[in-house]
């Protein structure tokens, strides 16, 4: 299956008929533990569901090969996925981040584990002497995400796996914005690759999971423990619904870009809008090395609504297609105000650093008529 394309391994990889049924999709085994032949002798890894589902594995498989990897550790939420990576350091370990990343994220970082004694610095990491000058002798993780949340700016993968790897660090890439369609971190450097699998791979706002991706054996096995001994795992159902969804993740993907190209453009002409963030603009800063590190664009779009909150919350409250909620990456499109509800829990100051102003909306293009939504677009503001 390693020599197939993208859509044939979305399709395939990870999963094979039923044996006892020939049953084309994989089934749901609702199951919280298995027969044993002897005590201890059980069918391949499978004795007790925390630490193994075959549905699980069949998704594991899946997206390991759509991320180009060896080995995915699926979780119950892309916060379950990164805190495992955060449960492997010690008090002590320093981690050096982008500074424009996911309000949850920020939040486990500041909140949650910087209590355990782990330490985090924030940089933009498009300014590559600065994120050079943030390591120290502690530091075991350089944390990216690209294109980053709400800002999108593109941080460039390979360089950052390259500073980190000659001070040797990991580099962990959250490549939920892009998916595995879009942008590949570990043929770029990367060394664990991340997913709230809850967007793109799940694609219809209808489940919530999370992924680690890696091809280092040792890795894999530390992560696979954590899984085993933190417990965040999916529930069965939880894995079939994202198994059903990346058979179409390929389809849906480039509509999605195909769609945002478009509504970037038109909002861009757009007098009532006062600037646009997508990486597929050649007004983006970092334009050339999207077209260098990705295949496409994505779904994505920040934009500043001129007039400020009075404006902008006037803007959410008229859409009629578009959806205001939380969230991003399913078939539907939804808009967000990152100040008040997924970046709520950055402190202000750092907000105004970023450029996460009031009049800043998020969309998350969906896959419906793009003229309907430019309209949608259109009428609201």
């Amino acid at each position: 299956m390693s020599n197939t394309k993208f859509a044939t391994r979305a399709i395939h990889a990870g999963q094979s008929p039923d044996p006892s049924t020939g049953a084309i999709m994989t089934p749901v085994y609702q199951t919280s533990t298995f027969v044993q032949e002897s005590p201890g002798k059980f069918k391949e890894n499978y004795d007790y569901a925390r630490s193994a589902n075959p549905t699980r594995t069949a998704l594991e498989a899946n997206l390991a090969s759509l991320e180009g990897g060896k080995f995915g550790i699926c979780f119950s939420s892309g916060c379950a996925a990164m805190s495992a990576v955060l449960h492997s350091l010690s008090s002590g370990d320093h981690v050096v981040v982008c500074d424009d990343v996911y309000g949850g994220t920020f939040r486990l970082f500041s909140r949650v584990f910087s209590q355990l004694g782990i330490t985090f610095t924030m940089v933009d990491m498009c300014d590559h002497a600065a994120t050079e000058k943030a390591f120290t002798a502690a530091t075991k993780l350089a944390w990216v995400e690209t294109p980053t949340n709400p800002m999108l700016k593109i941080i460039d993968i390979k360089a950052i796996a390259k500073i980190a790897k000659a001070k040797k660090c990991l580099t962990v890439v959250d490549n939920t914005f892009s998916s595995p369609y879009l942008q590949n971190p570990l043929e770029l450097g990367a060394d664990i690759v991340v997913h709230s699998s809850t967007k793109y791979i799940g694609g219809h706002s209808d489940v919530i999971g999370g992924v680690l991706i890696v091809n280092d054996s040792a890795l894999a096995d530390k992560l696979h423990y954590l899984q085993n001994a933190v417990g965040g795992v999916p529930g069965p159902w939880d894995c079939f619904l994202q198994l059903r969804s990346t058979k179409t993740l390929h389809v849906r993907m480039k509509a999605h870009c195909e769609n945002a190209r478009a509504i970037a453009q038109f909002l861009e002409s757009n007098k009532k809008v006062e600037k646009v963030y997508y990486p597929g603009l050649k007004s983006h800063p970092q334009h050339a090395l999207a077209s260098e590190q990705m295949r496409d664009f994505g779904g994505m779009i920040s934009m500043v609504v001129r007039g400020g909150l009075p404006a902008a919350r006037s803007f959410l409250e008229r859409v009629k297609i578009f959806s205001l909620g939380e969230s991003l990456g399913g078939v539907e499109s939804l808009i967000e105000h990152p100040a008040i509800m997924t970046h709520a829990t950055i402190p202000a100051e750092n907000r105004a650093k970023l450029g996460i102003v009031d009049g800043l909306v998020r969309l998350s293009v969906g896959i419906e008529d793009v003229n309907d939504l430019i309209a949608d677009i259109d009428q609201a503001l």
